[in-house]
């Protein structure tokens, strides 16, 4: 078996999508997803002109071998564009690979260790009384577990409170928009949400919230402790986690259990922070981490030190990501939560799929392969839409960390 032919697909059924579809000469295909939410276009150069001709001839069932070609054979590795470029080769020959076989994907990663996936969704308002209403709405569809993000009176569109109420795409417009930052109106309000969540539903949903890199360790520290009595399953992106040691302060002052990861690309961006288990969930994700074969090497380091896995699902990964990382969340071993982001109607239109949603988990199908295929007509219907995320300043225009 060769790999004949590849190719590269652009959509925009609400947001960028960027697919990798590789074709055999036995004709058997396998997709994967490429999208870099607001950089697509840098990662369809990168297939395009240096990853698919090298493709081209290769027996697609070594699927070691191309992903040490592509990483360790390349100078100049590592890098979002890069590893996401990797991701959609490794996703496309996994999916070949257990379609070879006709079998689901989480059956050639060693079988499942669980029935169902965890998973938790996105409730936010414009302060605290429209949160805790979407909560309960969440409660009421069936989660177990529910992040929380308000706004906070003072900040200009504070970051996780979306247009909809079950759609939330931060990718707004063809420049970047400008949003706010106020730490310390943000430390004064958030605990308040987290009581008011607490008081109005009790403790048996699990809790979470997403500090998107805006505090210093010590401002972290401050924020997770204040946040202890409301139990959270997770206190996510902290800090800015470049200085991996800025989390020893954190972890010093508070017991709240903290996540980060979604931005990390390998297995050398969070090894120091498993290592010195100052994490106790790692959130990097199929296509931001090189692809299933190289999360998987994360998750085993991690499963040495007791840290679960916690993997990304916002709506800037396509359903394709999404249903490699269903049969990696039912596989792992040390798994802990996967984040469902719903995905609009004309996206699950575009990416028909077997994973579904019941009472709180989510269930990869048995489809050979890992269970998403591509609407290439339908596809073609939504062209590319220049989208940028955010940027965010302080009060006095300093630029903060979005």
């Amino acid at each position: 078996m060769k790999i004949q032919s590849a190719k590269v697909i652009v959509t925009c059924p609400g947001r960028n999508f960027v697919t990798l579809k590789i074709e055999t000469d036995q004709g058997v295909y396998g997709i994967g997803d490429a999208t870099l939410n607001g950089r697509e276009l840098s990662v369809v150069s990168y297939l395009e002109d240096h990853v698919i001709p090298c493709l081209i001839g290769m027996d697609p069932q070594r699927i070691e071998d191309i992903w040490q070609y592509l990483y360790r054979g390349a100078y100049w590795r590592r890098g979002p564009v890069t590893m996401r470029a990797i991701a959609a080769v490794d996703m496309a020959l996994w999916d070949i690979k257990a379609k070879m076989a006709g079998m689901p994907l989480y059956q050639l990663l060693g079988g499942r260790s669980r029935d169902g996936v965890l998973v938790y969704g996105h409730a936010n308002g414009s302060d605290i009384a429209e949160t805790v209403e979407a909560v309960g709405h969440y409660i009421d569809m069936g989660y177990k577990a529910i992040r929380a993000q308000t706004g906070v009176p003072g900040i200009k569109d504070a970051y996780g409170v979306g247009r909809g109420k079950l759609y939330y795409e931060p990718a707004d417009a063809s420049l970047p928009s400008v949003t706010g930052w106020d730490t310390r109106k943000a430390l004064n309000y958030v605990p308040k949400l987290f009581e008011e969540l607490r008081k109005t539903y009790g403790f048996d949903q699990h809790l979470l919230h997403d500090g998107h890199h805006r505090y210093t360790p010590q401002e972290a520290a401050n924020l997770g402790k204040m946040l202890e009595p409301y139990q959270l399953f997770w206190l996510e992106d902290c800090t800015p986690a470049e200085n991996q040691k800025a989390f020893r302060l954190v972890r010093q002052h508070t017991v709240t259990p903290l996540a980060v990861g979604e931005i990390f690309n390998t297995i050398w961006d969070c090894k120091d922070l498993i290592q010195n288990q100052l994490i106790d969930y790692i959130r990097a994700t199929v296509v931001g981490a090189g692809g299933l074969t190289h999360l998987r090497r994360i998750a085993d380091l991690a499963s040495l030190y007791q840290v679960r896995t916690g993997c990304h699902g916002a709506t800037d990964l396509s359903p394709v990501t999404m249903g490699c990382a269903l049969h990696f969340d039912s596989w792992v071993p040390n798994f802990g939560i996967q984040e469902y982001m719903r995905h609009t109607e004309a996206t699950d239109a575009v990416f028909p799929h077997d994973y579904r949603f019941e009472a709180g988990l989510m269930y990869c199908g048995e489809t050979p392969g890992h269970g998403v295929d591509i609407d290439e007509a339908l596809a073609t219907k939504y062209p590319y839409k220049p989208a940028y995320l955010p940027v965010a300043r302080l009060e006095d225009g300093t630029m903060w960390n979005w």
